[in-house]
């Protein structure tokens, strides 16, 4: 799984952020890691330079293989909360979307007729 981490210029991206973010995603994620091709991080401060609550967003983008991306996104008062809030997300993102594909198979298994 690639994880691709970008900042807006009100977020000063550099390489202890990118790691940080990057081993955050890995441990959240860490069950889905072969299902995944990529996921994308979008850091943005809402509110620029100006100070106000809740302007940390977070919005991720993950690709399962073979599917369409899944995205969320978090707002919090720091980058902190905001990306363990939308890693969160994702993980329960995740967990329904591979869960109705199970739930289809299944069914889909059920249906089938025999050979008699």
């Amino acid at each position: 799984m690639q994880i691709q981490v970008n900042s807006s210029n009100q977020i000063q991206g550099n390489a202890r952020l990118n790691d940080w973010v990057r081993s955050t995603l890995e441990s959240g994620l860490e069950r889905f890691e072969d299902d995944l091709t990529r996921v994308e991080v979008h850091l943005s401060d809402d509110n620029g330079a100006k100070p106000g609550p809740h302007d940390k967003r977070c919005q991720m983008e993950a690709r399962p293989k073979g599917h369409p991306p899944i995205s969320v996104s978090h707002t919090a008062g720091s980058l902190d909360h905001a990306v363990d809030g939308a890693t969160t997300k994702l993980n329960h993102a995740l967990d329904h979307f591979y869960g109705k594909l199970r739930s289809k198979r299944g069914t889909l298994e059920l249906a089938e007729p025999e050979d008699e």
